[in-house]
């Protein structure tokens, strides 16, 4: 089918009082495991690019953009290409073009005055092309190349009141939280601040966004949906299940060399990975199946099973 704006898989999730699932991809097999999670477990989801991985494909983000684009029109689930962690301006404006209805930019290294600035240009030329834009304000540790960042740690969890003034001053449409999570967990053991997310989802008028799911446990990502978390973003756990499988079939065939062998176990590995996580986050018609809880903010201005 067509791929489909983040902005209108938000928007229904947030009608829909559920959560919407982002995923990361770094290779083809990535993108073909989220479609085929999706359609298995009969909801939509976003496929985001990194910075980070199109760095990996040698800065160039045209090939992995197109591929991922050509897998989300051949699925049968509502999908959607979102630019994740963007941080420098030219891949910022190589998003037009590439089929990208959402950017992720992100300035939280900066201090707030130049981040509020950079973030507020970036919404500015975005929202002049029809693109969606997410931001991050707090700290979500475990980002490649950082110091090691305590998840509570002092002054690294957002606050409210700074979070309805910086949403205010930029314009974002959604906004990434620092309330207990971090990037690149591989054990699921992080305890999120609730109290926390349901006094920001009061705070701030667009839809808030969890960095760093994978280290999250189901209960917590229930809990957290509730609470009035919207987007979740998975990357992680994703690449673990793809290791893992990839791993377990040369250890039983050691001499294997067709790469084709211990992708497809691999790929498929994902695509339980993004079912399980699907799972979690509430019926896409707003049914039985929905996570209870608070109506969540306004919806986001279109033009502006357990796992391994």
């Amino acid at each position: 089918m067509p791929l489909v704006s983040t902005a209108e898989l938000v928007s229904a999730a947030v009608a829909g009082r559920r959560g919407v699932a982002a995923f990361n991809v770094i290779t083809l097999e990535h993108a073909e495991a989220i479609a085929a999670g999706a359609e298995s477990a009969g909801a939509p989801a976003v496929l985001q690019i990194s910075e980070n991985a199109v760095r990996f494909h040698g800065g160039e983000l045209s090939a992995i953009a197109a591929a991922s684009a050509a897998v989300a029109r051949a699925s049968s689930a509502p999908l959607a290409l979102h630019l994740d962690h963007v941080v420098s301006a030219g891949l910022l404006r190589a998003a037009e073009g590439h089929g990208f209805s959402s950017v992720m930019f992100d300035a939280s290294k900066l201090p707030y005055e130049e981040n509020v600035r950079a973030t507020a240009d970036a919404v500015r030329w975005g929202h002049e092309r029809g693109i969606w834009v997410e931001a991050e304000l707090g700290r979500v540790g475990g980002k490649e190349g950082e110091a090691p960042l305590g998840a509570h740690a002092p002054g690294v969890r957002t606050d409210p009141a700074e979070a309805a003034a910086y949403t205010a001053a930029t314009g974002v449409d959604a906004l990434a939280v620092a309330v207990g999570s971090s990037h690149a967990m591989t054990e699921r053991t992080a305890a999120l601040d609730h109290e926390l997310i349901a006094r920001l989802r009061d705070a701030v008028p667009v839809p808030l966004v969890l960095h760093g799911s994978s280290g999250v446990p189901d209960a917590e990502i229930r809990a957290a949906v509730a609470a009035g978390m919207v987007k979740i973003n998975v990357g992680t756990a994703l690449n673990a299940a793809f290791t893992g499988a990839v791993r377990d079939f040369l250890a039983a065939g050691p001499g294997t060399v067709d790469p084709r062998k211990y992708l497809a176990p691999a790929r498929t590995a994902m695509a339980g990975t993004v079912a399980g996580f699907l799972g979690l986050l509430g019926a896409p018609d707003g049914g039985p199946g929905s996570v209870p809880g608070p109506a969540g903010p306004r919806t986001p201005d279109q033009s502006a099973p357990s796992l391994t």
